[in-house]
């Protein structure tokens, strides 16, 4: 009898698991879209023009800190230096109260 039980609960589970992650995917669509937009915004706000050129070609152009350098005419280190200060910028703006202004933000839109 036991036997049966145990039978018919892995597809319960496996039914209800199924139904929790389609409702998660639409969940996370949701929230994957928000932060995109918070990070857009807070890319064109909060960092500097030299910080947006650096974090630009190392994320969405693939290129290594030797590349950016030559390609800016700068040292590896400056190049790593405004990266770094550029990613703590959006760390900070993203993690420490910036939720509120970029939603304040979005309702001007």
């Amino acid at each position: 009898m036991s036997a049966t039980k145990s039978k018919g609960r892995p597809r319960k589970a496996s039914a209800e698991m199924a139904l929790y992650a389609r409702q998660m995917a639409a969940t996370n669509t949701e929230e994957h879209s928000r932060l995109k937009r918070n990070l857009l915004k807070a890319i064109r706000e909060e960092l500097t023009p030299r910080q947006r050129e650096v974090l630009t070609l190392y994320y969405a152009g693939s290129k290594s800190i030797h590349e950016i350098a030559a390609l800016l005419e700068v040292c590896p280190s400056t190049v790593f230096r405004t990266l770094k200060r550029g990613e703590k910028r959006l760390f900070r703006c993203l993690r420490f109260g910036a939720e509120s202004y970029l939603l304040g933000m979005e309702e001007e839109s």
